[in-house]
């Protein structure tokens, strides 16, 4: 029998619709500059023909369920939503052809992916990682899962709004990498595994929040997903 020193911390996992049992988390993959107008704002234009996808990962600790309150996170004065069509992978796969792509996935959801936007900057600037802008605490939100084994999403309404108001509003089919690519490129460095998630990316519209705020998203046919922001903690 194995003993710890401490208690080990919970599975982080996720409701799936229409079943009782959770699907477990095991990594959070994230696409970055996915959406071309997304990548103007950020001032990172993306050329595909020349350029890959790249990847940032988050700790699945980060995890957080839809309708949530969080605190405002630490060390920050510029903390950001971005609103993304989220992959559940459900079986293995390496080295995987885009045509095979969808033999990979589990079904869908809908996330945000919170970001410390001042911190981020800095640390892009200086050619440092994204930690500290990017793994934050409570920060990768996450609806519950929606099963839909072997379907790619190639097209659909992709939109949130802040206390009401529509940010961003765009749809999947917008995507640089679609869901095939994604899985394909991303399985040529890491051995997917299932209970992975990928965030494909962001549209145009990313702007802070304040504490008090309401964030509510959706993506069509995969559901939507609320965040509050609590005061700091």
């Amino acid at each position: 029998m194995t003993t710890y020193l401490f208690p080990p911390g919970p599975t982080p996992a996720l409701p799936v619709r229409g079943r009782s049992e959770l699907f477990p988390i095991h990594r959070l993959f994230f696409v970055g500059r996915n959406y071309h107008a997304h990548a103007v704002e950020m001032g990172r234009p993306v050329d595909k023909s020349v350029e890959r996808p790249f990847y940032f990962t988050k700790a699945p600790q980060t995890l957080t369920l839809s309708g949530e309150t969080t605190p405002y996170p630490s060390e920050t004065g510029n903390y950001h939503f971005e609103m993304e069509l989220v992959v559940a992978i459900g079986k293995p796969g390496f080295r995987v052809k885009a045509e095979d792509a969808h033999e990979l996935v589990y079904g869908y959801a809908s996330g945000l992916d919170m970001t410390r936007r001042d911190l981020q900057l800095v640390a892009r600037d200086k050619g440092r990682p994204w930690d500290l802008g990017k793994d934050v605490e409570d920060s990768s939100v996450c609806s519950e899962i929606v099963p839909m084994p072997g379907v790619v999403i190639e097209r659909g309404a992709i939109e949130l709004s802040v206390n009401g108001e529509v940010k961003q509003k765009s749809d999947v089919d917008k995507l640089i990498w679609n869901v095939r690519e994604i899985v394909a490129d991303l399985s040529l460095f890491y051995h997917l595994q299932p209970g992975d998630l990928i965030y494909t990316g962001t549209p145009e519209g990313v702007g802070a929040v304040l504490p008090g705020d309401r964030i509510a998203g959706r993506v069509e046919g995969v559901g939507e997903v609320a965040l509050t922001v609590g005061p700091p903690a």
